[in-house]
């Protein structure tokens, strides 16, 4: 063991590509034409279309390496493996090889490349349910052809051991999941990889895509059967080199030895938040995604300003984020250039970003000591301290409302409410807890349903009417730089069955003539009923003919592209774009293109919302 960071990335794209793996570099931390997921959240999300039976341009075996941002685990991040950004190892058969092989290759990496030994290695398989059998195929490789002993082979039902749909419908199916035993004593006598204490880690899962969820909840075998491997980057890191954190790695020495230098207090909880947050705010910042209120934005907001509310609670002083931020580009910068290219940006957002929140604590403060003179004067400050349960219930609605709407931790909310009572007087810190964690859990439980309802849809989401939208989306693109110029380019898109939303770069309101324009040239684009090419080259060819690449970064040496009204080669065609698919085979299919709004999206950019009639 000992393999550091770099190694470890290309000797596992050399242990697939020697296994014929067509390497795919990342793509965007923005989904595309996914409403499902405000940020990719695992390697698989750019590939639906190809698990759906789209063919991949560079085959049936893929590998990659995929930068992904999930906050589902947010309050969890300081303990020794989680983490809001990080690095998926990914490699997949599209309807090529299945379990049995699948199992074969992780293993093969893990002991052979990476030296793990097979007696740390315990995994999990799908139980069964009445859904879909148990996963017997996956058990017995495991136990026949890889040795694993029954004692650590377990079995789970869906919760732990079934992989999707994201959505209402989609492609699902058991998985096989690895864990390394940390060596820490158990939790309890039923303690296994199921548990969240810390002995068990996840370092890779096999998901076998096998079957299709319907919109009437029945479990349809699929007709190409999928494996998505996905093996957590930092966490092999962590092994391969020894230790005992992710934090402790080469990845993240230089961010923390820079956070305890500028902290005038030791608390490793709040180094390693701040070390995780800044790292994940600095790669969606490297993508312009900037803070705001809303979806995307409002994740990289968060992130920064818990990192500042921690670097508050350790003594550092002044603005500080961008400091930390310039660990990050130095270390991961020669690995995704964007990094690079948009540091200046990243800096200056950063400073932004710390300077608007000091000026929102401020207001805080103030409407802190408003509300508690609201609550004293109906109440008194005596019976805040004594009184019954439906006080503490004010004053836990009060903190949780200073944390959401302010940003202010409990204990900053706490001291604030001891100044403001009389000398020496301290509150219940546990009542106080107790009723801040009352609030927080009913607002996570209606923010669920509100995310539920928002998102449905997405993740294989390849229903005709989705398919529709998503041809439009390619005549709606060329329409604009027709009538805006060329500076017009795609900056994301969001496709549901109901409707489309286009991101676009452009500085102004559209007026309600460019609009009118450019609803009329595609409808004309639709009437004229324009057959859909579908041609597979290279990123040069394409761009040589004509095609728009928009992400041609995320794409290997080859490239699907979609012209609509001639072949590629056709100087004619309408419109030639680089896209995975898939699309309608003739115009004539979308009906009516209207569009219902245009508005501002971020700076710079503008949003379409259009609907199909």
């Amino acid at each position: 063991m000992g393999m550091k960071s770099e190694i470890l990335r290309q000797k596992f794209i050399e242990y697939f590509e020697s296994r014929s793996h067509a390497y795919i570099k990342s793509y965007s931390l923005v989904p595309q034409d996914d409403p499902s997921v405000l940020f990719t959240t695992a390697g698989m999300h750019p590939l639906v279309p190809y698990l759906m039976g789209e063919k991949h341009p560079l085959g049936k075996r893929l590998v990659d390496i995929q930068k992904c941002i999930r906050t589902d685990d947010i309050e969890e991040i300081g303990d020794i493996q989680h983490l809001t950004f990080f690095e998926m190892l990914g490699y997949w058969s599209l309807g090529d090889y299945f379990k049995k092989e699948s199992i074969k290759y992780t293993f093969g990496f893990y002991t052979e490349v990476l030296g793990f030994s097979k007696d740390d290695i315990s995994v999990t398989v799908f139980a069964g349910d009445k859904d879909a059998p148990a996963d017997e195929e996956s058990y017995n490789t495991w136990k026949n052809d890889i040795g694993i002993p029954e004692e650590r082979i377990y079995k789970y039902d869906k919760k732990e051991n079934w992989w999707g749909p994201v959505s209402d419908t989609g492609p699902c199916g058991p998985c096989t999941e690895m864990f390394i035993d940390t060596g820490i004593e158990a939790c309890g006598p039923d303690c296994g990889p199921s548990c969240n204490c810390d002995k068990f880690v996840e370092i890779g899962n096999n998901v076998f895509m096998e079957y299709f969820k319907n919109k009437d909840g029945q479990f349809e075998k699929l007709e190409q059967k999928n494996v998505d491997v996905g093996l957590g980057f930092e966490r092999l890191v962590m092994f391969s080199e020894g230790c005992k954190t992710v934090f402790e790695t080469d990845l993240f020495a230089g961010i923390m030895n820079k956070i305890i230098t500028l902290a005038k207090k030791e608390d490793v909880k709040s180094c390693r938040i701040i070390a995780d947050h800044i790292r994940a705010a600095t790669f969606a910042l490297a993508e312009e995604v900037e803070p705001t209120n809303i979806d995307r934005g409002y994740v990289v907001r968060r992130l920064i300003r818990r990192a500042v509310r921690h670097g508050k609670q350790i003594g550092i002083e002044g603005v500080f984020t961008f400091k930390v931020a310039k660990k990050v580009v130095e270390k991961m910068g020669t690995v995704y250039p964007e990094l690079k290219d948009n540091e200046q940006f990243i800096y200056s957002e950063l400073k932004k970003e710390e300077e608007k929140f000091e000026k929102t604590l401020e207001k805080g403060f103030d409407h802190l000591i408003k509300e508690l003179e609201l609550i004293s004067g109906i109440h008194g400050s005596k019976e805040i301290l004594i009184g019954g349960g439906h006080i503490w219930t004010e004053l836990g609605k009060l903190a949780f409302d200073m944390f959401q709407t302010y940003g202010f931790p409990l204990e900053m909310t706490k001291e604030s409410i001891e100044e403001n009572l009389p000398n020496g007087v301290k509150i219940d810190e546990n009542l106080l807890e107790d009723s801040f964690n009352f609030a927080y859990k009913n607002h996570q439980e209606l923010s669920r349903k509100g995310t539920e309802q928002k998102f449905k849809g997405g993740l294989g989401d390849t229903s005709d009417t989705a398919v529709k939208y998503h041809t439009s989306t390619h005549l709606l693109h060329e329409a604009l730089r027709r009538v805006l110029g060329n500076h017009v380019y795609q900056r994301g898109s969001n496709i549901t069955a109901e409707r489309l939303r286009f991101d676009f770069a452009h500085p102004d309101k559209m007026t309600e003539e460019e609009l009118r324009e450019v609803e009329n040239i595609v409808n004309e684009q639709i009437v004229s009923a324009l057959q859909v090419f579908e041609t597979i080259t290279t990123v040069e060819e394409a761009k040589g003919d004509g095609a728009i690449g928009l992400f041609e970064a995320k794409y290997g040496e080859k490239v699907k592209v979609y012209s609509i009204g001639g072949e590629l080669s056709d100087p004619s065609a309408f419109s030639k774009e680089i896209c995975g698919g898939p699309h309608v085979k003739n115009t004539k299919e979308l009906g009516t293109f209207k569009i219902k709004k245009e508005e501002s999206s971020s700076s710079g950019v503008r949003r379409i919302k259009a609907v199909l009639e």
